[in-house]
């Protein structure tokens, strides 16, 4: 059976890092409009709506013949931005593609949206990349996931998950035993924020109040887990590039300045 599914794009004006982020220009292109064009290239996706709480945001997606929609401008998270465009469409699957992804590749999407395609058991799925670097590792920005043996997150972290402790107590710390034996990285797995939900689903699980390991890490999909509800975790190989400052810019330009030429 073929499911009608629809990515929503989130992609709010307002940043504090990155003022008006998802209209700055790359290689001559607002970024969100290279977002929808990767969404666009998943076979699977039968439609793509950016979802925004700004004129100038709608203004531009639609003068590029893509779909755009205003949202309140009054949501907490990205969730409930989705939430409110997905209340409103006849669709069986919700994906969640971040707008501040100019570089996702399609398969990667694919690859989140397959778990629901293969079971109907399964209400949501994100993905998840490896950590090369002990940086990261340490890094609160990069959020790491553990999984089970079934591939179902068992718990999202912005600390260092699962700890080595053998390695630590012989190397005094936890950056001393990464450097130290670099294979602890293969212990990790970065987290990206690319999701996939039955609607239904979406649509209770938006409703859901925030928990306290939600607040305690600032990790919204904590919720789900919180609330007894199983996440599916695919790992990907690409390597995911968001747009968090100026500096993330640069070099999403850099690599796409290389691809045109």
């Amino acid at each position: 059976m073929s499911l009608k599914i629809v990515a929503i794009i989130p992609a709010r004006y307002a940043s504090t890092r990155l003022p008006g982020k998802p209209l700055v220009d790359i290689v001559g292109e607002p970024m969100v409009l290279h977002v929808v064009r990767r969404a666009r290239g998943v076979p699977s996706i039968n439609r793509v709506i950016v979802a925004t709480d700004d004129e100038r945001v709608l203004n531009a997606v639609i003068a590029a013949g893509e779909e755009a929609v205003m949202t309140s401008p009054y949501h907490n998270t990205g969730t409930d931005r989705l939430a409110e465009v997905a209340s409103k469409l006849d669709a069986e699957i919700i994906v969640n593609v971040q707008g501040d992804e100019p570089l996702i590749e399609p398969s990667s999407i694919e690859s989140a949206i397959a778990p629901l395609l293969a079971s109907s058991s399964v209400v949501m799925s994100t993905t998840c990349e490896p950590i090369e670097t002990a940086e990261d590792v340490l890094d609160p920005n990069v959020v790491k996931v553990v999984v089970d043996r079934e591939s179902f997150a068992i718990y999202f972290s912005r600390n260092p998950i699962p700890f080595p402790r053998r390695e630590v107590l012989e190397h005094g710390s936890i950056e001393a035993a990464l450097h130290a034996q670099p294979e602890l990285l293969k212990l990790y797995s970065k987290h990206t924020g690319l999701y996939a939900y039955r609607r239904e689903f979406l649509l209770r699980y938006s409703r859901l109040k925030p928990t306290r390991l939600e607040q305690s890490e600032a990790l919204e999909q904590l919720r789900a887990l919180d609330n007894g509800f199983k996440i599916k975790v695919v790992p990907v190989e690409h390597r995911s590039v968001g747009v968090d400052t100026p500096a993330d810019l640069e070099r999403v330009r850099r690599i796409l300045s290389s691809v045109i030429v």
